[in-house]
Formats: C-alpha cells, structure tokens, sequence
C-alpha cells in the first residue's frame, strides 16, 4: 500500500473513482475490470491505496461490476488522462483541497486534450463511413432478395415477413421505400416486383 501521507507531500493527488464495466460472458467481465486495475497499477504515475470489487449482477442480457479504487495521481495531467483511459463513472477529489496550475502545464493538459478529442473525432467519424457502408449493403441484399421472391410472383406483407424474418413494420417501411423508387407496386393487400423496371434493367 502506498504511504499516502508521503506522496501527497510529493504532490501527488488522492482521488476516489468508481470504473463500470458491462458486458458478456459473466466471466470475461470480472477478468476484463481486473486486468484493468493491474494494468493501472503497472503505471508508475498512480498508486492504488485500496480497491473493492463489486458484485456481478445480470442488467437487461448483460453482466455488469464496478470497483471503487482509492487512487493517487502523479499529477493532474495523469488523473485527466486517467480518466480519459478508463473513463469512470464518478470521481471525487480528497486531496490536496486546493491545486494550482502553471501555465505550461495547462498548456500541457490543454494540448494532450485537444489531441484525444481528435482522435476520438476520427475513430466517430471512421464508425459512422463504416456504419454508412454495411446500411447501404444491407438495404442492397435486402432489396436483392425481395427482387427474388417477388418476381416469383405475388405476396402479401405477412408472408414477406415470414420469409424473410423482417418484421411486418420493418418490411411495410421497407416496401414503401422500393415502391417509391419505382421498384415494387401493391395490388390490394399484395406486392408484386415492377416488371417495367426489369425493362429498364434490359436497355441499360
């Protein structure tokens, strides 16, 4: 355990944090949040005092713990890239009770800051084109597939769904979009394929 009294004399900061953790199996959440605390305690810029575990409880299909550390910082900036590393839930100053700042060392926390937003930045950006592009091949296979059943001739929502395993709102929604782009027309309660588009398709 760390000599608290003496590292904070050294100008280290003691704060109280809680990590959360969720996910599956129950397993590999309790050995994922413990690996999470011995990497930190490799890092020569904290000192764990104490740690407590909670218990794992099932939420909504997953697995979810915490544990509560008692941490000492080498300084500010380390507790604000601890907190950008480990993103905990809570944090709670213990001391010292008032902390001043140089200027270069803001300078320091306001650069080393900047350069994390940005590339949190990218890796949003990377997911919404990664995201964009299985959207735009997903509505291709589906739309692939309705060519299929419809051209084999007429059905109704129920059966589309059925096949499909689309749910009947998803799949009205879905046909209303292909309707409107000329490719499925609805006579009564059924969908039948644009035979006029396959014209289309052959003089292209």
């Amino acid at each position: 355990m760390a000599d608290v009294k003496e590292k904070l004399e050294q100008g280290y900061i003691q704060a109280r944090m809680i990590i959360e953790l969720a996910g599956k199996p129950k397993e590999h959440v309790e050995n994922t949040l413990k690996q999470y605390v011995e990497h930190i305690k490799k890092n020569e810029s904290f000192e764990i005092v104490s740690e407590t575990f909670g218990d794992v409880r099932e939420v909504e299909d997953l697995w979810a713990t915490y544990v509560e550390l008692d941490l000492l910082a080498k300084d500010i900036p380390s507790l604000i890239g601890f907190c950008f590393d480990y993103m905990p839930s809570s944090i709670e100053i213990i001391e010292p009770k008032e902390m001043r700042i140089k200027d270069n060392e803001f300078t320091t926390i306001m650069n080393d800051l900047q350069g994390k937003l940005h590339r949190l930045d990218m890796a949003v950006k990377k997911l919404n084109n990664e995201n964009k592009f299985l959207q735009k091949n997903s509505y291709g296979l589906a739309t692939n597939f309705m060519a299929v059943l419809l051209r084999m001739g007429s059905r109704k929502v129920e059966e589309l769904s059925k096949i499909s395993g689309m749910s009947k709102e998803d799949l009205e929604g879905f046909l209303e979009k292909l309707i409107k782009q000329g490719l499925v027309k609805k006579e009564g309660d059924s969908y039948i394929w644009n035979k006029k588009d396959d014209q289309r398709e052959k003089q292209s």
